[in-house]
């Protein structure tokens, strides 16, 4: 009967993330899970059943950056936003259990898991269960087997435009719902399926978007039989964003503001009823995103790139990745960190003018209208942790203007890619960046790709049509009209062949 091997870690407990104790090599090693072929009768969740987890690892919710004397914490079962000074909160592991076993085991087991339709592991973040949400029953999780997303060779692009060999796109778009939210939300729904399990007061989950966080939402409570409930700002995000939450019944409220309003009114409302708060507030989500960064590292061979260039708006995803990568580094899987760049939309760059005034005086801007409508975000939630993330990480912010991403945008796509107007943002920082010579030719370089360009057809019409006011949109590439004549057809054709590049 045909089987596959998964290690099952099986032990131990105690402090926090950003106090690791060092790598330990286990006297007894894992034992070796063998799980045989599914019977007839069985799905994957029942196969699931015979096979129960064996350990100890917790995590916890604690105050941000705290420093060690607090000994405030939360349980993850517990329905906590913020810590009891107002400030963020972070999701803590038992680093002194997780290090009981080295760098080594660790990325034997990540990778055994990898393409694998055992329920929940053949999904990119659940292969990482034990440092996402270790004490979750496999059976309240929620997954799509989101993640495993392509880590594509931009080769031509690499070439063409920056001479450089070793450049590469983490496609996170090419996911479930079409962008990297499904990552974070296959956690927060899981977690949510399991607190409405316990019978602890939770009717729904809601969010305030600007797109892609409700298709993810939607999508994954209604996976899960879950009220969704969405607010959204009217008139400011594409058709295809949302058509994909009315899709998936949830409860749609477009409103008469932008996100940070919708933001601030999702605020009021799950204070008052029993909903449970989605956006990246909640530090859950995180934990699922931050697996994206381990994949990086799994699909180099746990080789570390030079630089990861990631799209911010409203700021969580680049501390996602810096968390990923952080434990990656102290649970030896790795031995050195990425440098990495966050990069705005100069219309809503409050990261960019902090970072430029040298960390002093952080003021929220008014966001301007961008096609990079996602990172739209003027008031951002994740700032203190986009700045330790940078900070820890000899990081770097950079801006792009709306044409500078959208030429961005359009020269990618000409190489093959199908990109975003946000991965537009996070290419013009590496244009930026290449140009002056702080990332060089050699350098290994990620730009994450949060979306699928499917997404904004709209505005890639508008950029190839040269519709958009004050833009020259100079590498447009609008159709030729011409007469249904051969001969018409024949001087067109040549004309272009005579333009075109000679092998």
């Amino acid at each position: 009967m045909a089987s596959s091997s998964l290690l099952h870690p099986t032990s131990i407990s105690s402090p926090l993330f950003q106090n690791p104790t060092p790598k330990l090599t286990p006297t007894r090693r894992p034992k070796t899970l063998t799980i045989t072929a599914r019977a007839a009768h069985e799905n994957i969740r029942e196969q699931a059943h015979r096979f129960p987890e064996s350990h100890n690892f917790t995590a916890k919710y604690v105050p941000f950056n705290a420093p060690p004397s607090s000994t405030e914490s939360y349980s993850l079962d517990e329905i906590v936003y913020r810590s009891r000074s107002g400030g963020l909160l972070d999701v803590a592991h038992d680093m002194t259990a997780l290090a009981r076993y080295d760098g080594a085991y660790w990325r034997n087991l990540f990778d055994s898991r990898v393409g694998k339709t055992t329920w929940p592991y053949g999904s990119g973040v659940w292969s990482k269960k034990e440092w996402v949400l270790p004490e979750i029953d496999s059976d309240d999780i929620v997954s799509a087997f989101e993640g495993n997303s392509n880590l594509f060779w931009a080769e031509r692009y690499g070439k063409q435009f920056f001479e450089m060999s070793d450049l590469w796109v983490k496609h996170c778009g090419i996911s479930h719902t079409g962008s990297f939210k499904d990552l974070g939300m296959t956690v927060l729904v899981s977690q949510v399926n399991r607190l409405r399990k316990m019978k602890r007061p939770v009717v729904g989950v809601g969010c305030a978007s600007t797109g892609d966080t409700s298709a993810a939402l939607s999508a994954y409570c209604a996976s899960a039989g879950i009220p969704s409930i969405v607010f959204l700002p009217a008139n400011k995000i594409s058709m295809a964003q949302l058509v994909q939450p009315i899709a998936n019944a949830a409860f749609v409220l477009s409103i008469d503001t932008d996100f940070d309003g919708c933001m601030q009114l999702i605020r009021e409302v799950t204070a008052e009823l029993p909903i449970y708060l989605a956006n990246s507030l909640n530090s859950l989500r995180l934990e699922g995103q931050k697996t994206a960064a381990i994949e990086i590292l799994q699909q180099f061979d746990w080789e570390v790139p030079d630089w990861v260039i990631v799209p911010g708006g409203n700021l969580g995803n680049i501390y996602a990745f810096y968390k990923g990568f952080k434990m990656c580094f102290d649970l030896g899987l790795v031995n050195k960190m990425p440098r990495l760049v966050c990069a705005q939309a100069a219309n809503a760059n409050p990261l960019y003018l902090y970072y430029k005034n040298g960390w002093k005086d952080f003021k929220s801007v008014k966001a301007n209208t961008t096609f990079a409508s996602a990172i739209q975000i003027g008031d951002p939630v994740s700032i203190d942790r986009a700045v330790f993330a940078l900070q820890n990480c000899d990081g770097i912010v950079e801006e792009a203007t709306e044409e500078e991403l959208m030429d961005a945008m359009a020269r990618a796509d000409s190489t093959g890619m199908f990109i975003c107007p946000h991965t537009g943002v996070a290419l013009t920082a590496l244009t930026k960046l290449r140009n002056s010579g702080v990332i060089g030719p050699n350098d290994r370089t990620v730009v994450v790709s949060t979306a699928h360009g499917l997404k904004f057809t709209q505005s890639k019409i508008d950029y190839h049509s040269k519709a958009i006011p004050d833009m020259s949109c100079k590498f447009a590439n609008p159709p030729v009209q011409v007469k249904a004549d051969f001969g018409a057809v024949m001087d067109v054709l040549k004309g272009y062949l005579d333009r075109s590049p000679k092998v």
